[in-house]
C-alpha cells in the first residue's frame, strides 16, 4: 500500500491521515508550493496520476517499469527518472521518478531514499525569495540534494582508497582481506558512477542550448549544480582508476612472491636432485662392494681404498657433467 506526504511551502508537512489523495487539487491553494512523496505507488497512485493530473500515458508506464535514466517534456509537465542511492546498505541504487505540474512536484520511489530527507529540509529552511522562483526551485534543490548526498560518501571512498594503497605498498606487514577490500570498493564507486552519471545526463538535457528546460531565473541554480556533478563524475572515475592500479598492483606483488617463493624451491629441489644425483651411485658402490660373499672378498679389487678412490672419482666426473650442462648455476646466482 503506497504511502503519502504532502509538503507545502506555506504551511510545512501534511501527513497522509490529512489528506486524501483524491482531493489533492483542493488542498493546493493559491499556488502555493507543494512537494507530494509517494513512497510504493500502487494502482490508486496510478489512477490519481491519470485522471487527476492528466500525466502522459509514457510517464506513468516508466513509473512502473525499471526504465533507465529518462527527462521528458510535455505540454504541460515534466518527467524526470534518475538512479540514487537508498539506505538498505546493499550495493545498488534505486530509480526515482519525479513529475513536475505547475506549482506541484511529485517524487515516486519504492524504498527510503536519503536525498528525500535532506530535499525536505532543504524545502523547510528555504527563504521568501527563493519560493518566489517558483516550482523550478524546489526541483533545484531536490537534485541538488541528490548530488551532495554522495559528497561525504565519494570523501569516504577516498580515505579507504588512500588506506588500502598504503597496506599494499607497506612492506612491513601482510593484510588479509586486500582483494576483496579493493573488489568492494571498486562496486560501491560503480554504483555511484550510475547514480551521478544519470544526474549529469539530466541536468545536460534540461540546460541544452536552445531547449532549456528550466526558466531563466533559476537557470544559474542547475547551472551550479551541473558544475558539482560534472566534479563529482571526474572523481568518481579517478577513484575508479585507483582502485583498479591498486588492485594491479596488488596482484603484481603477489605474482611476485609466489614467484620467489617458487624460485626458492626450485633451487632446493635441485640442490636435493645434484646431492641425490651424487649419493645415490656411491651408495649402489658401497653396497656392491659391501656384500659379504666369496665373490666379492674385501681385500680383493684394491681393497678399502681402492673403493673409495673410485667413489671420489665418479663423483668429480658427476660434477664435472653437471657444471657443463650448467646445473651448478644456481650455487653461482645464490653467492
Amino acid at each position: 500500500m503506497a504511502t503519502f506526504r504532502l509538503q507545502l511551502s506555506k504551511r510545512g508537512v501534511i501527513e497522509q491521515e490529512s489528506f486524501d489523495l483524491n482531493n489533492l487539487l483542493e488542498t493546493l491553494q493559491n499556488g502555493e508550493l507543494a512537494w507530494l512523496d509517494v513512497l510504493e505507488p500502487d494502482e490508486h497512485v496510478k489512477d490519481f496520476l491519470s485522471t487527476e493530473l492528466n500525466v502522459d500515458e509514457l510517464v506513468i508506464e516508466n513509473i512502473y517499469a525499471d526504465s533507465s535514466t529518462n527527462v521528458q517534456k510535455f505540454r504541460d509537465h515534466r518527467f524526470i527518472n534518475l538512479q540514487v542511492r537508498d539506505t538498505d546498505n546493499r550495493l545498488d541504487t534505486e530509480p526515482v521518478a519525479i513529475i513536475i505540474k505547475d506549482s506541484l512536484i511529485i517524487t515516486l520511489r519504492t524504498t527510503e531514499i536519503p536525498a528525500i530527507n535532506m530535499f525536505s529540509s532543504r524545502m523547510k529552511e528555504a527563504n521568501v525569495e527563493e519560493l518566489s522562483l517558483g516550482i523550478d526551485f524546489l526541483l533545484y534543490e531536490l537534485l541538488d540534494s541528490i548530488a551532495d548526498d554522495w559528497t561525504p560518501l565519494l570523501a569516504m571512498y577516498s580515505d579507504e582508497l588512500d588506506t588500502l594503497e598504503f597496506q599494499v605498498f607497506d612492506p612491513s606487514k601482510a593484510y588479509d582481506g586486500l582483494l576483496e577490500s579493493l573488489h568492494n570498493l571498486k562496486r560501491r564507486l560503480r554504483e555511484a558512477y550510475k547514480s551521478i552519471e544519470s544526474l549529469h545526463t539530466i541536468l545536460i538535457r534540461m540546460l541544452k542550448p536552445g531547449d532549456p528546460m528550466v526558466d531563466n531565473t533559476t537557470e544559474r541554480y542547475f547551472l551550479d549544480t551541473q558544475q558539482l556533478v560534472t566534479t563529482l563524475v571526474k572523481r568518481c572515475n579517478n577513484y575508479s582508476n585507483g582502485a583498479t592500479s591498486t588492485r594491479d598492483t596488488y596482484l603484481s606483488h603477489v605474482s611476485l612472491r609466489l614467484a620467489e617463493s617458487n624460485a626458492r624451491l626450485s633451487e632446493v629441489v635441485t640442490t636435493l636432485t645434484i646431492v641425490g644425483s651424487i649419493i645415490l651411485p656411491l651408495t649402489l658402490i658401497a653396497g656392491i662392494f659391501g656384500m659379504n660373499n666369496k665373490d666379492l672378498p674385501e681385500e680383493s679389487f684394491g681393497g678399502f681404498w681402492g673403493i673409495i678412490v673410485l667413489m671420489v672419482v665418479f663423483a668429480i666426473i658427476m660434477l664435472v657433467y653437471f657444471w657443463r650442462r650448467g646445473w651448478l648455476s644456481v650455487f653461482r646466482m645464490r653467492s
